[in-house]
């Protein structure tokens, strides 16, 4: 038997990050909130993915995970480059005021 923390309690903080990273969006009109919960939510689901490849001792998860990982970088460059670009023309990052994308 591993010494580890047990899966029931990785799974529960990842149910609790991933409630409060929903909260967070769903609650803030802040865009940088938002993309911040958006990210706490993906980073919950990577948890429960290593937490799970861990308990069937495969690598499956694990792998996802990175490619994952991946592209939340990738995700992060051009989500902050539109809220920079956003920010210079409207003067705020409340998204009820975003109405840029609109027709």
């Amino acid at each position: 038997m591993e010494a580890g923390v047990p899966l029931n309690w990785v799974l529960a903080l990842s149910a609790i990050l991933f409630s409060l990273g929903a909260l967070g969006v769903l609650i803030k009109r802040n865009i940088i909130v938002m993309f911040m919960s958006i990210e706490l939510m993906l980073n919950a689901a990577n948890i429960a993915l290593v937490a799970f490849s861990r308990a069937h001792g495969n690598l499956d998860g694990q792998i996802i995970v990175f490619f994952t990982m991946t592209l939340a970088a990738a995700e992060v460059a051009i989500g902050l480059a539109i809220i920079v670009a956003l920010f210079r023309i409207r003067r705020t990052v409340d998204v009820d005021r975003a109405t840029l994308l609109k027709w």
